[in-house]
C-alpha cells in the first residue's frame, strides 16, 4: 500500500502530541505514581480499541454509501490535521495539572481503569483521528470491512503506546516539555502539516 509510511508517520505524530490522554497519563504518573497510571492506561487502551473498531465500521459504511465521493473525505481528514496542527502550535496545557473528568461524576477518580476507559470514549481527538486516518489513508485503497477492521485493531498500538511514553517518562518529560514548549509544539505542528500535505498528494 503506497500510503503506509505516511499513515504510520501520521499515527505516530498524532499519538505523541499532547492530548487529553497523554497529558492525563503524565499527570497521573506524577501525582499518584506509576502503578495507578498503568491501571488507568489499561482503561485508555480498551477505550481506544473500542473507538477504533467502531470507526472501522463507520468508515466501511461511509465507503459503501459514498463510494464515488471517497476522495472528499481525504480533504476532510487533511483539514482536521491542519486544525490539530494549529492547536498544537498554540497549546498552553500544563502537564502537571489534575486530569479533567470525562463525566459529570465528581466521585470518579483518575488513576483507575474506569477513568481511563471513559476518558478515551469522550476523547474527541481520538475519535476524529481514527476516522480521519481510516478515511484518508486506508479507504481510498481498501474499502472492504476485513481490511478496515485489521487496521482498526492495529491503531490502538499507536496512540496508547505514545501514552506509555508520556506515562513512563514522568517528571523528565514534563520538565523538558515545559522548558521547551514552543520549540516542541512547533516541531509537532510542522510534522502534522507535512502529514496533511502527504495525504492530499496521495
Amino acid at each position: 500500500m503506497a500510503s503506509i509510511l505516511p499513515f504510520l508517520y501520521y499515527s505516530f505524530v498524532a499519538g505523541i502530541t499532547p492530548g487529553p490522554a497523554n497529558i492525563c497519563s503524565l499527570s497521573t504518573a506524577i501525582r499518584k505514581g506509576r502503578k495507578a497510571a498503568l491501571l488507568q492506561w489499561r482503561g485508555l487502551f480498551l477505550g481506544y480499541m473500542t473507538i477504533s473498531v467502531a470507526s472501522s465500521f463507520i468508515t466501511w459504511l461511509i465507503g459503501t454509501a459514498f463510494q464515488k465521493y471517497v476522495r472528499l473525505f481525504t480533504f476532510v481528514g487533511a483539514a482536521y490535521i491542519l486544525y490539530l496542527a494549529f492547536h498544537v502550535l498554540i497549546d498552553q496545557e500544563d502537564p502537571t495539572k489534575e486530569c479533567v473528568k470525562p463525566t459529570n461524576q465528581k466521585s470518579l477518580q483518575d488513576g483507575t481503569f474506569l477513568f481511563g476507559f471513559l476518558l478515551q470514549l469522550t476523547n474527541v481527538k481520538i475519535i476524529i483521528f481514527c476516522l480521519s486516518a481510516l478515511t484518508g489513508y486506508i479507504l481510498p485503497y481498501r474499502s472492504d470491512l476485513l481490511s478496515l477492521l485489521a487496521v482498526g485493531f492495529l491503531l490502538p498500538f499507536t496512540g496508547p503506546i505514545c501514552n506509555l511514553v508520556w506515562l513512563l517518562s514522568g517528571v523528565k518529560l514534563s520538565r523538558f516539555y515545559t522548558g521547551h514548549r514552543k520549540f516542541v509544539n512547533a516541531i509537532m505542528a510542522f510534522s502534522l502539516f507535512l502529514c496533511a500535505v502527504s495525504m492530499l498528494l496521495e
